[in-house]
């Protein structure tokens, strides 16, 4: 029997788990955690909400991951169209805002039009960085205004830092037609890149990735301390030694490298160059519902506490007892950028004071559940440094036969279907390595 570890027991160790057992091949996963998911983790709390891990969907196009994740819940999934809004300034703004800014205070509204004609107009010269790609998309006062505060908030470092190549489509280009239409009317088409998604009707997020785990042969609390490429060996925490004859990593690169043995000290130096958000989750419980139309909102404002904010309960009847409401509002820091400087718990009460500045939240509004969970991982920061450190790191993994995989492996921004694709990816290199199955 090939021996085939995986490091890392959310979505994209099961992407690799499910691809072993194509080919007959039972993995062993190992996680520090005592429970199984990682990032895709989901918690029932005993009042009878239920959060996942920051806010997650299914919105892939891809059929096969559609079928894949439709079977592991019978079938039993909400289907639902995305609504997205915003809030700046006491106004609620449909999303994306450079489309929808209608009702915006006149003199803005003349400056964002001015700008994006002027914008279309004038050749963009050199894009260096993801400041320069809003300048030339739509003009400074639109640029300024509302993506580079929101970036500020979710990236924790300014525009100028960071490189181009995390967009793909989550920033809506418009053509003229469509700015002026939302400029002049509320009414406007959806042009959202998340339409249609799916969401398991019962136990969260978690509910789609639960059955991966009887694909393999799972080790909770399992804290890898040293790994051993030249002998093949994974050190654990508890004293353990496992053998492995194929190895995928889905463990963050800035924890992963400090642990292989013989790491040179440029590879090290280059792993702790890369850099990532941490949130904070605030989890927010109300017995009513009736609190907004939208399934989650950006804040662009400086001056709140919070990020973005979504409602696990527009996702699912299930995710809360009968008549209740919950809230889930995310506030983001980084170890390089803006360090954490207080404790989860003492990020609650500056966000419940930001829902109810807001008026999602009413002076009266009995709050029965509210817990704040630390997530260390949340976002890759694609600032300047990444590329250059990431190639570094990806180099010698390769050369050492350890395939990554997902979000902190791959270290990119990654979606739930393309993590799940991107450990399949990482499962077959070790098979081409091994030469077993149809890579073999």
């Amino acid at each position: 029997m090939t021996k085939i570890a995986v490091l890392g027991a959310g979505i994209a160790g099961c992407g690799a788990a499910h691809r072993l057992e194509e080919e007959g091949l039972r993995a062993t996963i190992f996680d520090q955690n005592s429970y199984p998911g990682g990032h895709t983790a989901s918690v029932t709390h005993p009042k009878g909400f239920t959060f996942d891990e920051g806010p997650h969907i299914s919105f892939t196009k891809d059929e096969r991951i559609q079928e894949i994740f439709s079977e592991n819940v019978g079938g039993k999934y909400e289907v639902l169209t995305a609504e997205v809004n915003n809030h700046w300034k006491g106004h609620w703004i449909k999303h994306p805002a450079q489309c929808n800014l209608h009702g915006l205070p006149t003199d803005l509204l003349v400056d964002i039009l001015s700008d994006f004609i002027e914008a279309q107009h004038e050749e963009p010269g050199e894009i260096r960085n993801y400041a320069d790609w809003l300048l030339a998309s739509y003009g400074p006062k639109f640029a300024e205004t509302f993506p580079m505060e929101y970036g500020l908030k979710y990236h924790t470092t300014e525009a100028e830092n960071m490189s181009t190549d995390w967009l793909g489509p989550r920033l809506y280009r418009p053509r003229m037609e469509e700015i002026l239409r939302g400029a002049l009317s509320p009414e406007t088409e959806d042009v959202h890149y998340v339409d249609n998604f799916r969401y398991p009707s019962n136990g969260g997020f978690y509910a789609y990735v639960e059955p991966f785990f009887k694909l393999a042969e799972i080790k909770l609390s399992h804290r890898l301390v040293r790994l051993d490429p030249k002998n093949r060996e994974l050190h654990f925490e508890d004293g353990k030694t496992e053998p492995y004859e194929g190895v995928v990593s889905s463990i963050p690169l800035p924890e992963l490298i400090p642990l292989i043995e013989g790491v040179p000290a440029d590879v090290l130096e280059a792993s702790q160059r890369l850099a990532s958000s941490i949130c904070v989750a605030v989890n927010l419980g109300i017995p009513r519902s009736d609190i907004s139309p939208a399934h989650w909102t950006y804040f662009y404002d400086r001056d709140y506490f919070l990020t973005r904010l979504s409602f696990p309960h527009m996702l699912s009847p299930h995710n809360v007892p009968p008549g209740h409401g919950s809230f889930q509002a995310e506030v983001y820091f980084s170890k390089k950028y803006r360090p954490l400087d207080r404790s989860p718990e003492d990020c609650i009460e500056p966000v419940i004071a930001d829902l109810k500045r807001c008026g999602l939240l009413r002076e009266d509004d009995e709050i029965v559940f509210k817990e704040a969970r630390l997530i260390p991982y949340a976002n890759v920061i694609f600032d300047h440094e990444r590329a250059d450190a990431l190639a570094a790191v990806h180099g010698y993994l390769d050369e050492v036969g350890v395939a990554y995989c997902g979000r902190y492996g791959e270290w990119g921004y990654h979606w739930t279907d393309e993590s799940f694709k991107s450990g399949e990816a990482a499962a077959e290199k070790v098979l081409d390595n091994l030469g077993v199955g149809a890579g073999g």
